[in-house]
């Protein structure tokens, strides 16, 4: 299972970065494509911040590799998880390789190029990528694990 797994990790990685070549490709420099009018377009953006912006006060040279190393320390921490997880439930153990997956494709984006590709547009949520789509799908995963997990565990009275 275990194999399966990180092959399903690494091609997710190249899915992600398939889907930001494309976008780049065929959205930089380009206004929005509507896909499904006032819900869905696809516009390219460079995201030199973290998620909804939460560092954009920040000014500096060292932003990116403050983000870089946040990245690197979360990622770390989650494939730390991982192993600690390893003989886990087949659907824990996806929710850890969608999020493992996600981290390391924007990551490799931030490494590479000091940004993070985004380019799927819900209206009144900020752009995204699939690297966004799979690090929230394994968190809503492994919350509802945990969740399970926690009411079938016996409650301790003091």
């Amino acid at each position: 299972m275990s194999w399966i797994l990180i092959l399903f990790t690494m091609a997710l990685v190249g899915c992600d970065h398939a889907t930001k070549a494309v976008a780049q490709a065929a959205l930089e420099r380009r206004a929005p494509l509507s896909i499904v009018p006032g819900v869905l377009d696809l516009r390219y953006t460079e995201d030199r911040d973290m998620a909804f912006s939460l560092l954009r006060s920040i000014h500096s040279p060292a932003k990116v590799t403050i983000l870089f190393a946040c990245s690197m320390v979360v990622l770390g921490m989650m494939i730390l998880g991982w192993w600690y997880s390893r003989r886990a439930s087949a659907t824990e153990q996806a929710a850890y390789a969608l999020i493992v997956a996600g981290a390391v494709g924007n990551a490799i984006d931030r490494a590479a190029r000091g940004y993070v590709i985004d380019f799927i547009h819900l209206h009144h949520w900020p752009v995204f990528n699939v690297a966004d789509i799979a690090i929230a799908a394994g968190g809503i995963l492994l919350g509802v694990v945990m969740f399970r997990r926690a009411r079938r565990e016996p409650r301790e009275v003091s």
